[in-house]
């Protein structure tokens, strides 16, 4: 990485090849799907699930499950942007990868409230302080590089306005299997080498692991709090993971 906030060129390179070659399947990785295979109704359907999810959990903990600005943090082919629209006077997809947001533009279906920008880096530049109600991002901090998780949740924190809320997912250590061993031991050169030449990826995807306390510490320092933990075991990926609700202190 480059300077204070840049996201890696090869992640971002890695991440326009795969959404120029098979976007939707980049962003929900299944091998029945692969190579334009996706259902497009299927797979903003997903996104509609993962938002009825997220607002029955924040319904559940007091919190807002209508918005007037949200932030879609790697917003990919924009699954979640569309879902969160009805729900946001607007809704911002921020991505690193220009075809995954020309995809995204392409499928977009909420009239005119969702809006789709290109990320330079983790810190959100584009998004200005204390602007957004709420910042979601699934399956998305796990391909960023070492550092990037927490990067980009004191970004959240930055863009949210007091009282504001971000929902956040995130891997914490692989699985005790033959593929999360791998994740353990594997160098990243290697596992770059697998995804391509053995598994025949367009683009590598690599994971990266944040502890819960790590995140904990991360959301105090940025003026956060994290005010409910959801264990999450992934066996598609092999690792285990968890979903955050953190709020933004007033101020």
């Amino acid at each position: 990485m480059r300077g204070r906030g840049r996201l890696g060129e090869q992640v971002r390179a890695d991440w326009t090849r795969l959404g120029a070659e098979d976007p939707l399947w980049a962003v929900w990785v299944d091998p029945d799907k692969r190579g334009g295979r996706w259902d497009v109704e299927e797979f903003l359907a997903l996104g509609r699930d993962d938002v009825d999810r997220t607002r029955a959990w924040l319904e559940r903990l007091g919190l807002p499950t209508e918005w007037d600005r949200v932030l879609d943090f790697g917003c990919g082919a924009g699954r979640l942007s569309q879902a969160l629209a009805p729900h946001a006077r607007e809704v911002v997809g921020l991505d690193v990868s220009g075809p995954m947001l020309a995809r995204a533009r392409e499928l977009d279906r909420s009239g005119g409230r969702c809006r789709f920008l290109l990320a330079e880096d983790a810190d959100l530049h584009p998004v200005p302080d204390a602007s957004v109600d709420l910042v979601l991002t699934e399956r998305v901090l796990q391909h960023l590089p070492p550092g990037g998780a927490e990067r980009a949740l004191a970004g959240f924190l930055r863009v949210l306005r007091p009282g504001g809320v971000a929902v956040l997912h995130c891997p914490t250590t692989p699985l005790w299997t033959a593929r999360g061993v791998v994740w353990r031991v594997a160098p990243t050169r290697l596992v770059r080498w697998a995804q391509t030449r053995l598994l025949g990826y367009p683009a590598p995807m690599l994971m990266t692991g944040v502890p819960e306390e790590r995140v904990r510490a991360v959301a105090a320092a940025a003026g956060g709090r994290v005010v409910d933990v959801q264990a999450v075991v992934e066996p598609a990926t092999h690792w285990a993971a968890a979903r955050y609700v953190v709020v933004k202190d007033a101020a």
